[in-house]
């Protein structure tokens, strides 16, 4: 059958315009391109210029070749597949899928770093073409420089502490170590041979320790300028996810933790039986010094007391010399009162009392008295007159001697008065 030449025509148009079409979309697609926030566009001409655009937007690729590299990138190293292990029924990391990085400390034990470090690429044309002529691609950036020196930063940080100090008193050291290398190059080392106790064993042994040189201005010598800094490369934010260590050395771990919270344990004890023997003896001397201000109190109350008695005892001798003045006054009164009564009549009252009193017991003498006064016979005088005579001639000498004897004059024109001697 034959076909008419205008459907050939239409076909050809057709065609034609199809291919047209094909070649206005494949040269709209490679005529301009466009350049995210986030990314670094490298366009290469078809003559072998090289163009950076490292602002977003729109750009001119005229049918050149197009390389796309990332502002910000993060390298990770860890293990990227787990398995289970049927002997110790522990994970285990698959060896092909094994990124983590090995150390290897100056004790000989082993550790696998996981962790992850982030980088920025630099901004200017040099750097940039630099980069681009020795590694051509992301991927070869990071898999041939970035990895490179992080993975060497890393393993040169084993031979400078033990697996102890890795995981304890160095821990932050580590950290920083590794950020210093990656970003200034490789520190330069020296290694001595050391005498040193085995911390569970308490064996001597000797150990090769290494340590970094230090110029004379202070700083680390390195082996190599920085790689990343050499390119522009801005390394930042290095961390470590997990670093577990075989199994020899985590027991020793287990066991150095153990000795550790033994010695822990030990101390807090001796500080609480130090704080407890320090209680006791704030409690003694608080005892003691409330002991002594109760016997103060006691002593001052007794002395309180026995000041009150002194000053009542002096009061009462006070009172005792004045009453004792007074009765002196009172007794020489009384004796100048009686001198002068004495003076005045002779004492007439007592005397006579006294006289009087005399005069009974002569009379109730001479009234009991049964003999007789008299002798029977007597020559001259009747006997009568003389027995009365003699009678009266006694009482009248006993009445006389008592009076002699109290000064008094019974004549009757002197009576009442007193005769001095």
């Amino acid at each position: 059958m034959a076909v008419a030449p205008d459907s050939v025509r239409r076909y050809g148009k057709g065609i034609a315009a199809l291919v047209a079409m094909l070649v206005g979309i494949l040269f709209l697609f490679n005529v301009f391109e466009t350049v995210n926030a986030n990314e670094i566009l490298l366009v290469q001409s078809v003559w072998g210029k090289m163009t950076w655009h490292v602002t977003p937007g729109v750009k001119w690729q005229g049918f050149g070749k197009l390389t796309t590299y990332p502002k910000r990138h993060m390298y990770e190293f860890a293990c990227l597949k787990w398995q289970e292990n049927e002997t110790t029924k522990q994970r285990d990391c698959v060896p092909e899928e094994d990124q983590r990085i090995k150390l290897r400390f100056n004790d000989g034990g082993h550790a696998y770093m996981s962790g992850s470090i982030q980088y920025e690429m630099p901004l200017d044309n040099k750097n940039l073409t630099d980069l681009h002529v020795r590694f051509g691609n992301p991927e070869a950036i990071q898999k041939q420089l970035v990895e490179t020196v992080v993975n060497k930063s890393i393993y040169m940080i084993g031979p400078l502490m033990s697996s102890k100090e890795s995981y304890a008193e160095k821990r932050n050291a580590l950290i920083s170590l590794v950020e210093d290398q990656v970003l200034n190059g490789v520190v330069k080392t020296i290694q001595k041979d050391v005498k040193t106790k085995d911390p569970l064993t308490g064996v001597e042994k000797t150990v090769t320790i290494v340590e970094i040189v230090n110029g004379r201005d202070g700083n680390h010598e390195r082996q190599e300028p920085g790689q990343l800094t050499a390119f522009g490369i801005r390394p930042f934010n290095f961390s470590i996810k997990d670093m577990p260590y075989d199994d020899v050395v985590e027991k020793q771990i287990q066991q150095q933790q153990q000795l550790t919270m033994q010695v822990q344990t030990a101390i807090a004890e001796a500080r609480q039986a130090e704080q407890r023997a320090i209680t006791v003896a704030k409690e003694g001397e608080a005892n003691a010094a409330k002991a002594k201000w109760e016997q103060e109190v006691i002593k001052a109350k007794e002395v309180t007391a026995a000041e009150q008695r002194l000053a009542v005892a002096e009061l009462d001798r006070r009172a005792a010399e004045q009453t004792k003045s007074q009765n002196i006054l009172l007794g020489e009164g009384e004796a100048r009162r009686r001198q002068l009564v004495m003076e005045a009549d002779g004492a007439l009252d007592k005397k006579l009392a006294a006289y009087i009193e005399t005069q009974k017991y002569w009379a109730d003498a001479v009234k009991n008295y049964q003999g007789n006064w008299m002798p029977l016979v007597s020559s001259g005088g009747g006997a009568g007159s003389q027995a009365g005579s003699g009678a009266m001639q006694l009482l009248e000498i006993m009445g006389s001697k008592a009076a002699i004897d109290l000064g008094l004059d019974l004549k009757a024109s002197g009576a009442g008065r007193t005769t001095k001697k």
